[in-house]
């Protein structure tokens, strides 16, 4: 099964559109609370089978971690359950950071 990748700068594009992908940010707390990029919503990696209602399977969904593993395997089980518009964000949250673009601490609701 092949995981759609983007990479940061696509990302960056693709977050200015009319009608942004939602970006969903699959690391622990602990990590979200360090950086997140902006407007991610939180949805840790082990809760992901339990929470997958709160994933739209109508949209396009952007997955990212810390370097791209997890956010890959996100990808690959929505896939399993029938998703076809997930992507991972490929070098996860560091690329995006060593590309210079915008972070922010996450906001826990």
């Amino acid at each position: 099964m092949l995981v759609k990748n983007l990479d940061s700068k696509e990302l960056q594009e693709w977050l200015k559109r009319e009608t942004p992908p939602l970006l969903i940010d699959v690391r622990t707390p602990q990590e979200m609370a360090q950086a997140a990029i902006p407007n991610g919503k939180p949805l840790p990696l082990n809760l992901l089978p339990l929470r997958i209602e709160e994933v739209p399977k109508d949209e396009e969904v952007v997955f990212y971690c810390r370097t791209g593993a997890r956010s890959a395997q996100a990808c690959m089980y929505l896939a399993q359950q029938g998703y076809d518009n997930v992507y991972n964000l490929y070098g996860g949250i560091i690329n995006w950071a060593r590309s210079g673009l915008p972070l922010e601490p996450m906001v826990f609701n």
